[in-house]
């Protein structure tokens, strides 16, 4: 079943009818150029739990609607099921949308909503505003599929991702567009999927960017991302940061290697640190990309915080610099772990663990890069050619013995696991591999309250 509304023309139309003998002139000048009248179809639902538009098993299309959704909903049903969405595809159905305007304004009222495997959606040239808590713009669930295009999309409440993804995940692309989130506990972008964006503008006012759990990822080509993270919606850290890697160990993600990568573009972070890494493996990679940051915060942080089992719950980086420029300080604490690689005239000016304090640290530069000391720094282990390091009138500790400008080294690279019995993974009654069970027939109880989490 294919269902196309589209939009309503008026136009003035002029037909000549006679026969072929008869000849008509007309005077151009006294002819008023018409014009043509776009009108979109308002679409609206005011229930709690219910849909404007749902698509089950089905493709249909949609072209300039406006489409209005209030309601209430809460829990698992509308963040891993998509109750209370204003748009809904599911059960492998393809919802193929373009020149929508959607307004969502209620709790757990996402505006499009892809859950389960096999279902699609393609939305394009379409403005998404939701100012409800929990209430994202585009949400991916279930292993579903989301290819957006040229969006602006503004989110108000809390909790309330502009691009966003739950339990069991799925595949998220994203091309140009503008996506801007104000609300405490809000990032730009919340992934438990493997979500790509390229060309597009990033904004949030509130709480980090990005944030990436489990064994997920999120990777931006030629993107600009704005962050300010001035709110908490949670204190199991006392740090801000523009990204976050962590394993929440609520059962939203499975545990494994979380990845972040940029490709050129601009990162520009007004509060707090670059990136903070918690109980997770995460593999960080930069490639020429721009990197700012405007407040008095460290480059990287890993370390233990709220989430996982004291002792373990450390970050356990790779970051992969090709072609990068990196100014910032990194502190890794005695329970994570770092190997870092300078690539392709990649230049570090920055300390690591200045105050001799923290975990394992491996570093390796190729022959066109360098690190540029600005404090004394303390690492395991090095890789270097003799031009490689400038100590900048510092000193530089390697298993403690004290690093002479000019050597040569080689050393070994840090090993990490990635394991459930560290702390880094399954929590107490997370399901296997994370995706989240067939949706209940009815209105039966909801599960049960998962552990806190900072951003959904």
């Amino acid at each position: 079943m294919k269902k196309v509304i589209s939009s309503i023309s008026m136009i003035l139309c002029i037909s000549l009818v006679g026969c072929a003998q008869e000849v008509v002139t007309t005077n151009e000048e006294s002819i008023e150029e018409t014009e043509t009248i776009e009108t979109k179809e308002t679409m609206e639902n005011t229930v709690d739990g219910e849909h404007v538009i749902t698509v089950d098993g089905t493709e249909e299309t949609y072209s300039n609607i406006e489409v209005y959704k209030t309601g209430e909903a809460d829990g698992d049903e509308a963040d891993f099921y998509g109750e209370n969405s204003a748009i809904f595809t599911t059960n492998k159905g393809t919802l193929n949308l373009a020149n929508a305007t959607i307004t969502t304004n209620g709790t757990h009222a996402n505006a499009i909503f892809s859950y389960g495997e096999g279902s699609v959606v393609n939305v394009s040239d379409s403005t998404i505003e939701t100012s409800g808590n929990c209430s994202g713009g585009i949400m991916t669930t279930g292993g579903g599929t989301m290819n957006a295009s040229n969006l602006t999309i503004h989110t108000t409440g809390n909790s309330s991702a502009a691009i966003r993804s739950d339990r069991g995940g799925g595949i998220v692309t994203v091309d140009g567009g503008s996506y801007v989130t104000d609300g405490k506990g809000s990032p730009v972008i919340y992934s438990t999927a493997d979500i790509t964006v390229n060309d597009a503008s990033l904004t949030s006012t509130s709480s980090q960017g990005i944030v990436v759990e489990g064994k997920n990822s999120v990777t931006l080509n030629n993107v600009e991302l704005v962050a300010s993270n001035i709110s908490k919606n949670s204190d199991k850290s006392d740090y801000y940061q523009a990204v976050m890697i962590y394993q929440s160990m609520s059962g939203d993600a499975d545990e494994g290697l979380a990845s972040f990568t940029m490709n050129g573009g601009n990162l520009t972070n007004q509060n707090g640190d670059i990136f903070f890494v918690n109980n997770t493996v995460a593999e960080i990679k930069l490639n020429n990309a721009t990197i700012t940051n405007e407040s008095d915060g460290v480059f990287l942080r890993a370390m233990a915080a709220g989430w996982g089992n004291e002792g373990s719950n450390g970050g356990q980086v790779t970051l992969q610099a090709t072609n990068q420029t990196i100014n910032g300080d990194m502190i890794i604490d005695e329970v994570s772990n770092l190997n870092l690689y300078l690539n392709e005239a990649s230049t570090f000016t920055g300390s690591i663990n200045s105050n001799n304090e923290g975990g394992k640290v491996y570093v390796e530069l190729d022959t066109d890069s360098k690190w540029v000391l600005t404090e004394d720094s303390y690492i395991t282990s090095l890789t270097c050619a003799k031009d490689s390091i400038d100590l900048n009138g510092h000193k530089l500790y390697v298993n403690g013995e004290e690093y002479i400008e000019g050597n040569e080294m080689v050393g070994e690279k840090i090993e990490v696991t990635i394991n459930s019995s560290n702390g880094q993974g399954m929590g107490p009654g997370k399901p296997e591999g994370g995706t989240p069970p067939d949706k209940p027939d009815g209105n039966g109880p909801q599960g049960g309250t998962p552990p806190e989490k900072p951003n959904h």
